[in-house]
């Protein structure tokens, strides 16, 4: 069962890739409203990092799920897939079709392939081995989990500590690794519910996408990010685990505590999001149901009504 997403049209791809613009496009073509997919823009404030869409854009083209939560506060991706659902149901009502956009590997997961029925979080297990991580260090916890689920662990640098936790938290509570929960998903089996026209990742040739990465990151920081990072820096409730991830704002938060010049800060950032758009390219990849396709492919196919299951 894959309601409430059976109408909707999925756009993915890299950072920089031109999403966003040709969404906007094909929105009024197809009468369609945009759901965000992307992980960062449901956070108020956090504007000029997140390119998020201008007040223009979202009076163009009526916006959903940005601007929901406040950056102390957490977004889990069972969270936006509900959210995701009802809003789905509020813009069909209205006669309309919805759209998602984004490219937050793990949303677009869960909507091609739904959420895996694994065991809740336990606190008392996971204190424990977040603890045992501190104190006994990253790489005998990632040992440990390689012994028990050596797929998990191969996907898992040993210092993404909560991701490692969560894995070993898994097996202690079900006795079975990560990867076969995952197999599991909502709308069957793992594999996705929509068909080869539905989901489509912008193609772009990698030296024009690093390109306008550094040339758009550069834009940012002309655009005031560093002080929109200071503003969001003086607020006493601090950032949650997941906003505090957005990328760049770090780097900038380490530039304005003295760590590094701006010029560096700008390099640095540029770098990382290179590195952030491979290892989308990578999940996209590796996602069935997705189609890589040319921003002219898309909209030949989308025109026609080529989004049939």
């Amino acid at each position: 069962m894959i309601e409430p997403f059976q109408n909707s049209l999925i756009l993915t791809g890299p950072t920089a890739s031109g999403k966003s613009a040709l969404a906007l496009e094909l929105a009024e073509r197809l009468k369609a409203e945009i759901i965000s997919a992307d992980s960062m823009t449901v956070y108020r404030g956090m504007d000029i990092g997140t390119a998020k869409p201008s007040a223009e854009d979202q009076q163009r083209i009526p916006h959903h799920l940005v601007d929901e939560l406040d950056p102390w506060e957490s977004a889990s991706v069972a969270w936006w897939l509900k959210r995701a659902a009802e809003c789905v149901r509020d813009i069909e009502s209205r006669g309309r079709r919805a759209m998602f956009v984004g490219g937050t590997p793990l949303y677009l997961k869960a909507l091609l392939c739904g959420l895996f029925d694994g065991p809740p979080r336990d606190a008392d297990v996971r204190a424990r081995l977040e603890h045992e991580a501190a104190t006994t260090g990253n790489e005998l916890l990632h040992a440990r989990l390689a012994a028990v689920d050596p797929a998990s662990a191969g996907r898992l640098h040993s210092n993404d500590v909560r991701r490692v936790v969560r894995a070993l938290e898994v097996w202690e509570l079900s006795g079975k690794p990560l990867g076969e929960w995952q197999q599991q998903g909502w709308w069957g089996d793992g594999e996705p519910a929509f068909g080869p026209e539905v989901c489509f990742a912008l193609d772009i040739p990698r030296p024009i996408l690093y390109d306008r990465i550094d040339t758009r990151v550069r834009g940012m920081f002309d655009s005031g990010w560093v002080e929109e990072v200071r503003r969001l820096a003086d607020n006493k409730l601090g950032w949650s685990r997941e906003a505090s991830m957005a990328l760049g704002y770090r780097e900038i938060r380490e530039h304005l505590s003295g760590g590094r010049s701006l010029a560096d800060t700008i390099l640095e950032v540029q770098l990382r999001t290179r590195q952030f758009a491979k290892r989308q390219l990578t999940w996209f990849r590796g996602l069935a149901g997705v189609r890589f396709a040319t921003a002219k492919e898309v909209a030949g196919i989308w025109a026609t009504d080529g989004s049939t299951r």
